[in-house]
C-alpha cells in the first residue's frame, strides 16, 4: 500500500515538474495533468527498471518518470488538441 501510495506522490511531482518543462494549455487541465503525470511516472520507471538501466530508488528513475511523464503529456496535447479541432 504505502508503494502505490509512494508513487502517486512521486507523479504528481513529476507531474508538476512535466507541466513546468512544457508549459501551455493543457485540454483537461490540472486534475487530467497531474493523473498523466502519474500515469507517465509509472510507465517510464517501468520501461527503465525492466530495461534493465537502474534498479528502483536510483536517481535515474526519476530522470526516465519525468521522461515518461512528459511523453505522456505531449502525446495528450497531440490528440486531445486534435479531437477538439475536428
Amino acid at each position: 500500500m504505502i508503494t502505490v501510495l509512494g508513487w502517486i506522490l512521486f507523479g504528481l511531482v513529476v507531474g508538476a515538474l512535466a507541466k513546468l518543462v512544457m508549459p501551455g494549455h493543457d485540454p483537461g487541465g490540472i486534475i487530467v495533468t497531474m493523473i498523466l503525470g502519474i500515469v507517465g511516472a509509472v510507465v517510464g520507471g517501468f520501461i527503465g527498471r525492466s530495461l534493465g538501466m537502474y534498479q528502483g530508488g536510483q536517481a535515474a528513475g526519476f530522470w526516465m518518470s519525468l521522461l515518461g511523464a512528459i511523453v505522456v503529456l505531449g502525446v495528450y496535447r497531440l490528440f486531445a488538441g486534435r479531437h477538439r479541432h475536428a
